[in-house]
């Protein structure tokens, strides 16, 4: 019986094709969840297509891989960082108050910027929208690029 590799996370088990590029937590210390991840059913319906992350006004924000800023500025009033990441992935911080350009490189743990107050329905004093995409239109879970995933040998051949 032939095994192949596969990380499960979240119920699905998906081939491991070598090693993942380094993401760490864009807040530190390790930040609360204070709302997860919840996509819409359907692309043009409201959904939470990222998570929030208790933080402080001020607070820095850190780049959660290495890649290059794709965009800082402001979008519908609200401060943004965007960062694209090896392999199509591009990661998403607001409202953080930029401290960086677009086209600058960064490294995994460089400050972005930092955190404004004022993000809809945070409960805590200031929270940190993180969002992931690949593409487009495709937007994940953003906490699997920082959590361990279990690491299982499955069937190739469905034994």
């Amino acid at each position: 019986m032939a095994l192949v590799l596969c990380a499960v996370a979240s119920g699905h088990a998906t081939p491991v094709a070598g090693a993942a590029p380094a993401f760490g937590w864009p807040l530190e210390p390790r930040p609360a969840i204070t709302r997860e991840f919840d996509p819409p059913a359907q692309d043009w319906l409201p959904g939470h297509r990222g998570v929030d992350l208790a933080a402080r006004p001020g607070q820095t924000v850190l780049a959660a891989g290495d890649g290059t800023v794709a965009f800082a500025g402001t979008v519908a009033g609200k401060p943004v960082v965007s960062i694209d990441h090896a392999g199509g992935l591009r990661t998403t911080y607001e409202p953080v108050v930029a401290a960086v350009t677009a086209g600058r490189r960064v490294r995994s743990g460089d400050p972005l910027g930092t955190v404004s107050a004022g993000h809809d329905g945070c409960p805590v004093p200031a929270c940190l929208h993180w969002g992931l995409r690949r593409g487009r239109d495709d937007y994940l879970d953003p906490l699997p690029l920082v959590q361990r995933p279990v690491i299982r040998l499955l069937p190739v051949d469905g034994g």
